[in-house]
């Protein structure tokens, strides 16, 4: 679901624990949204877990049937761990919850501390973090679809002003 990036290519990450439920769900709302507005040359997005037990599993079945009845295919990623290097190579790193962002603050160069943020900081939803549906029902999964679908549009919009509003106005 990535493409290789070019000189104005703005990479994201999302990040939860384990790589299985959140971060890839909102791996896929985003990646749908950047294909539908013709950017895939233009950004990129990426999902890690700050926790390494899930690594080179697909994400949680219960995960991959919401976005897949909302129309997100996410069943091909697979879970990864956060490297060294993401703090570099990405531009904007977006923590599903306060627990994964003070994990990531641990671990970030003073130099990228700035790309460091809760994801629903782009959402109006009274939630400040998306919730883990690992042990909840199907209505769990349901609540991350609708706090990172919301999210991920205000996100989206936030870049465009931000990277690409000269783009379009030459």
């Amino acid at each position: 679901m990535t493409t290789q990036p070019n000189a104005t290519t703005i990479q994201v990450l999302m990040v939860c624990l384990g790589n299985i439920c959140r971060s890839p769900t909102a791996h896929g709302v985003f990646y749908k949204l950047i294909q539908s507005n013709g950017l895939e040359d233009n950004i990129l997005v990426d999902s890690a877990g700050t926790g390494d037990w899930h690594i080179g599993e697909s994400p949680d079945a219960r995960a991959v049937q919401a976005a897949a009845s909302r129309g997100y295919r996410i069943d091909g990623l697979r879970a990864r761990q956060v490297s060294p290097e993401d703090f570099e190579m990405y531009d904007y790193i977006l923590a599903m919850d306060r627990t994964n962002l003070r994990e990531l603050k641990n671990s970030c160069p003073d130099a990228h501390q700035r790309k460091l943020q809760l994801l629903l900081q782009y959402a109006t939803a009274e939630n400040e973090s998306v919730p883990d549906p690992y042990y909840s029902g199907s209505q769990g999964f349901e609540q991350v679809l609708d706090l990172v679908e919301e999210a991920c549009d205000q996100l989206l919009q936030h870049i465009k002003a931000q990277h690409f509003s000269a783009q379009a106005a030459d």
